[in-house]
Formats: structure tokens, C-alpha cells, sequence
């Protein structure tokens, strides 16, 4: 038998407590935990040796729960209010502060309104770190936010015809520039090339802020913005966040546009962000597009936002088709006229080739055994389905049987050979999805764009036609008159002084008047004036929550209990549960203005205890752009 080896003891090493900061010792913070519930903020120690670099703002690595994890230092303080062991931080993970205590408060601020956790506004506020650019850039403290003499703008500049509204962005920014640093909200990458293009050409300083720059270029800017002085800096609806020592002016380019609403939750929009800014913070706002937002114009009606426009007398003729033709009869005059001048623009609310097919003879509309619409991708193709992307090269009616199709719902590619058969010999140029031109010359030509893909010319289109006026007001969602107001009068501006805008609509439709005499006010009274008789957003506050359909109907019986049970308003209104597809449901809430508060809070506690049970997540919009 062998002789045991003598036994040994395993070496266990004991790390040795860093010493605490002789001056604040403790640092309050935000912990990216991964779970809802655990949303509050945690008390730190912090270790001598890390003393000197730890302060507000900066992100560091904490013990939480058996793993470390990144969080953000809010203060720093002398005695924590928390009892027993308060574990040190681990690491410094930049020594650069991406936030200040305001940005702070906007952040809890926002996180409180939208009823989620304020790591997940962080995510949204802060860009990612990038180690390259954390060693490239000498650390500074941040400057604190200087007092200034506000001018209290708080207005909504109307656009005026003829110009690139760009330039309009940039002389605003221009004349606000020598009272601090400017930070334009532009809706998408394009705008914001546009704009910075502007600012080059008239030598100004700027920093871009968007997803279309690179993660390190981004970083860094994010950083030189913090403690800029006198720059103008151009970013998306994330740079609303931004904390700047020296902020003078904020301008929201195109206000109404769904871009400057938060994709992911909790769904932020930079209006209601801005609002909770001007009570941390002094500087003039400065909302810009077209045409106002409801929002906007519910605050334009009550006198609490300054309505800045100027008057214009606009060459505008309707005409109305009775065949159901994509140009009526007596617009033909006209755009010949037009192309004798310059470039026609003609825009159309689709984009593909056929989008509807229905029988020629007796006007059933093509579907797929699956349930699914056929449409049309091009001249030469089969009919297909929308869901199941079935072919059917032989189709014929269900109903009678005949093969002769009809295309009702046209896109843009239709559309094309249409006008082409009608002005044969004149150049087309088409504009849309991934084939957006930016600029064309200015020479005889017809331009068809859908929304928003309108290419520029310089002096302006010899006329504007709006295709199928009315489809751009049939939409069936609330926005649908507000979008399609913003599109007209936005692209009715892209004609040359002498140019006329011509409309394929009914000649008694409001948008006529309202264009001819570039006020949409009577137009946007109207509207309100039916939001408040039913009452409808924004006259009353939304809330849509969405989730697993399997346990939403006694959801929705949870909430009309709580009204009776006085938990929350009796003013609430419960819609739903809706069925919204892949076995989710959704329930609309309403109330009125001055109740949201306390439905956000109840909300806020559904989903935290929900979170603590391990229930299915909750997804929570308030006030969210669509219903």
C-alpha cells in the first residue's frame, strides 16, 4: 500500500481593503443591472487611489450581485445612507465625465415621465465608450453651465416657400451663435448632411452628433461638445441629451417629423424631453417645419408657444379626375406650360409598382388563399401575395372567373409609365426608396419622388404635382392629416416664385385655400376643434401598453378595477384588449391631461412588480407618436 502524501493546505489569498477617500467617500450611482425593478440609485465606496479621477458623471465598474457591471457616478458625498457593508468600486472605466448634474436630472427627469429605468435613457443619452478615444483626449473637468440672459424664445418658426429650409436652420443659428453654443434636432442623416453642408460653406464651427458618423468620431465629438464654446452642434433626436457648458439656443428642425420619436422603449419623443429641459435649464427654443405639430398647435392656440410665420400668395389649382386616371384632363395645359420652364416634380403617395390589384370586370379585389393582398412588383411580373409570396402567372377572379386585372392602388413605378405615355419625350427621373437623388439640374425634365425623396434644383421646379391628392389624407391612423399637411406645404415650397403647385384633389378640400394662402391655421382649428368634442390626442393624454396576448383581457379587467377601486382616475378610459398579431395584444388608456401623472406612476409600479414576479415584460408608450 502506498504511502499517503503529507497533506497540504490549498494557499487561500486574502485581498487586502483598499483604503476609502479621506475626502467623500462615497459615490451614489446608477447600475446597469439588466432588471427593471432594480431601477434605483446604489451607494459605493470609493478607494484613495481612485479619488482624485472619480467624480460626477463619470462611468466606473461595480461588484452587483456576484458580477461586475458598468455605472455611472451621480454624486459624491461624506456619509452614505446605507446601513451595513457598502462594497468600493472596481474599476475607473473612463476618466472622462459624460454626464453633468443637470444632464443628470434631465435623465431622471425623462425616466420618471416615461415610466421606465434610468439606465435605460442612458443608453439613448450617452454614446458608447471607445477606449482609443478615451487615451487620445487629455481629461478635463467639465465646465459648469454658465448663467446667461436668456431671451425666453419659445416659438414655432414657419418655413417660407421658395427657400431650402436648411438655410432658414442655419441664419437662426447663425444670429444665436454669439450668445453661446447652438445644438440643431434634425430629423434623419439627410437633413443633417444638409445642414452641415450649410455650416461649411459659411465657415462655422460644428460637431455632428448621428449614427451616420462612426462610434469613435461620435465618441469624441460627445466629449468636445461638453465643454464647447460658441459651436454649433448638428445631431439626431439622441443629441436632445446632450449637456453643453454654454447652450444658448435648441432648434428642432421639421417638429412634426416621426423621426424625432424613439424607436426603442420607453419611446421619448425631443418635444416632451425639451419641455422637461427648460425647467433645469435656461436657453431659447426654437421649434421649426411647415406645419406644426397638434401638439405645438394646441400650445399655439392657448398662447404658451409664439407662432412665427410670414405671408405668401401661392399660384395653387386643384383638379379632380372622374375616370379615376392618375392626371385628370385639364392638368395637361398646365404641366406642358410648366416644362417649357424648367423641372415638373410630381410626387405620389407610394412607392413599388402595383399595390392593389382588383378584377377589370367586376372589381373584386385579388387575394391569396393564405389571406394575403396580391400586388404587382413590376410591369413584366405575376401578380404575388403580401404574406405568403405565393406567384400566380395564370390568375383569374375567384368571383367570375375572368383574367383582366386592374391596378388600383398605383406606386410610383406605375406611375412612371403612365406620365411618360403622357409627355412622351421628356426625360423622367425617378426618386425614391434606395434611389434618392439628392439634386437634379435645372432643366426641362419631370421628377416623380415619393414623400420625403424630393431631389433639389436650384431656382426652384416650374410646377408641383400632388398625385392622388386625397390617399394622402385617407390614412388611418391620427397623424394622417398632420403628415399629409407637413408633405404638401413642404413640397409646394420647392417651386420657383413663378412656378405654380397643382393638386389632383377636389377643388373644395381645405389644403387648397390653405396652400394658396401658406396658412394652415383654419385647417389645424378644425382638427383640434374635433379632438376636443370626442376628446382624442392631444386634447387627452395616450398610453399604449403592449405585450404577450395570453393574459391581457384580465389585464384590462385589472385596470377598470382600479377605477373603481379609486387606484387610479375615474376619468381614465380603457380600449382593448386589441389583437395586434404574432400573439400579441395591445390596451389604450386616455385621460385627461392633468391625470397622466398618476397613471404614469401607477404604470410605473405595474411594471416593477410584474418584473419582481417574473411576468411577461410590459411595453409601455406614453404619448407615442402612432396608436
Amino acid at each position: 500500500m502506498a504511502t499517503p502524501g503529507r497533506l497540504r493546505l490549498k494557499a487561500q489569498i486574502i485581498s487586502r481593503p483598499e483604503s476609502p477617500a479621506l475626502h467623500k467617500p462615497f459615490v451614489r450611482t446608477w447600475v446597469d443591472t439588466g432588471i427593471f425593478h432594480l431601477d434605483q440609485s446604489y451607494d459605493y465606496s470609493v478607494p484613495e487611489a481612485l479619488s482624485d479621477s472619480v467624480q460626477v458623471g463619470v462611468r466606473v465598474q461595480v461588484p452587483f450581485n456576484g458580477r461586475e457591471v458598468e455605472a455611472l457616478v451621480l454624486e459624491r458625498f461624506e456619509t452614505s445612507r446605507t446601513t451595513g457593508l457598502i462594497k468600493p468600486i472596481s474599476k475607473l472605466l473612463s476618466p472622462h465625465p459624460v454626464a453633468t448634474l443637470a444632464s443628470i436630472q434631465l435623465i431622471d427627469a425623462v425616466s420618471k415621465h416615461w415610466a421606465t429605468n434610468p439606465v435605460d435613457i442612458l443608453r439613448s443619452a450617452i454614446p458608447s465608450r471607445i477606449v482609443s478615444i478615451d487615451k487620445k483626449m487629455s481629461t478635463q473637468i467639465v465646465r459648469t453651465v454658465r448663467e446667461k440672459n436668456s431671451r425666453n424664445i419659445y416659438s414655432f418658426i414657419a418655413f417660407e416657400p421658395y427657400v431650402n429650409p436648411a438655410d432658414e436652420v442655419i441664419a437662426l443659428a447663425t444670429a444665436a451663435l454669439k450668445d453661446g453654443s447652438v445644438l440643431v434636432i434634425a430629423p434623419d442623416e439627410r437633413d443633417i448632411e444638409e445642414i452641415c453642408r450649410i455650416a461649411e460653406v459659411k465657415n462655422l464651427k460644428y460637431l455632428r452628433l448621428d449614427s451616420s458618423v462612426s462610434r469613435a468620431v461620435r465618441y469624441e465629438n460627445y466629449l468636445c461638445a461638453m465643454n464647447a464654446e460658441n459651436t454649433l452642434i448638428v445631431g439626431a433626436r439622441s443629441a436632445v441629451f446632450l449637456p453643453i457648458a454654454d447652450l444658448s439656443t435648441v432648434i428642432v428642425y421639421k417638429e412634426s417629423s416621426h423621426e424625432h420619436y424613439e424607436i426603442r422603449s420607453p419611446g421619448w419623443n425631443v418635444r416632451d424631453v425639451l419641455s422637461l429641459r427648460r425647467n433645469i435649464e435656461k436657453f431659447d427654443l426654437i421649434f421649426t417645419g411647415y406645419v406644426p405639430s397638434l401638439e405645438l398647435s394646441a400650445l399655439i392656440d392657448t398662447k404658451r408657444l409664439t407662432y412665427i410665420t410670414h405671408p405668401h400668395r401661392l399660384a395653387v389649382k386643384a383638379f379632380s379626375s372622374d375616370d379615376g386616371s392618375i392626371l385628370p384632363g385639364r392638368i395637361f395645359t398646365d404641366i406642358r406650360s410648366a416644362l417649357t420652364k424648367g423641372p415638373v416634380l410630381f410626387i405620389i403617395a407610394r412607392k413599388g409598382y402595383g399595390n392593389a390589384l382588383l378584377c377589370a370586370h367586376c372589381k373584386n379585389l385579388a387575394m391569396c388563399s393564405c389571406g394575403g393582398r396580391l400586388v404587382i412588383a413590376s410591369k413584366s411580373a405575376p401578380p404575388s401575395c403580401t404574406i405568403c409570396q405565393s406567384s400566380f402567372p395564370e390568375w383569374s377572379c375567384n368571383w367570375c372567373q375572368r383574367n383582366k386585372q386592374y391596378v388600383a392602388g398605383r406606386g410610383i413605378e406605375r406611375a412612371g409609365e403612365e406620365i411618360s405615355r403622357a409627355f412622351a419625350g421628356v426625360p423622367i427621373i425617378l426618386s425614391y426608396g434606395d434611389v434618392i437623388k439628392a439634386k437634379i439640374e435645372s432643366r426641362s425634365a419631370i421628377v416623380i419622388a415619393t414623400p420625403g425623396a424630393a431631389p433639389q434644383v436650384d431656382g426652384g421646379y416650374a410646377a408641383v404635382v400632388v398625385l392622388e391628392g386625397l390617399k394622402f389624407f385617407s390614412h388611418s391612423d391620427l397623424r394622417a392629416q398632420e403628415r399629409a399637411r407637413e408633405l404638401i406645404f413642404e413640397t409646394a415650397a420647392m417651386i420657383n416664385p413663378k412656378g405654380a403647385v397643382l393638386l389632383c384633389i377636389e377643388e373644395v378640400h381645405p389644403i387648397v385655400s390653405s396652400l394658396a394662402r401658406w396658412n394652415p391655421g383654419s385647417m389645424i382649428r378644425r382638427e383640434l376643434g374635433e379632438r376636443l368634442e370626442i376628446p382624442l390626442p392631444p386634447i387627452v393624454s395616450s398610453f399604449v401598453i403592449s405585450g404577450s396576448a395570453k393574459d391581457f383581457t384580465s389585464l384590462a379587467a385589472g385596470f377598470r378595477k382600479a377605477i373603481i377601486d379609486e387606484r387610479i382616475p375615474s376619468s381614465v378610459k380603457v380600449f382593448g384588449p386589441t389583437d395586434i398579431g404574432k400573439g400579441e395584444a395591445k390596451i389604450v388608456l386616455y385621460c385627461p391631461q392633468q391625470d397622466g401623472k398618476a397613471l404614469t406612476i401607477f404604470l410605473h409600479e405595474l411594471a416593477r412588480k410584474r418584473s419582481i414576479a417574473k411576468r411577461d415584460y410590459l411595453r409601455i408608450r406614453i404619448d407615442p407618436y402612432s396608436l
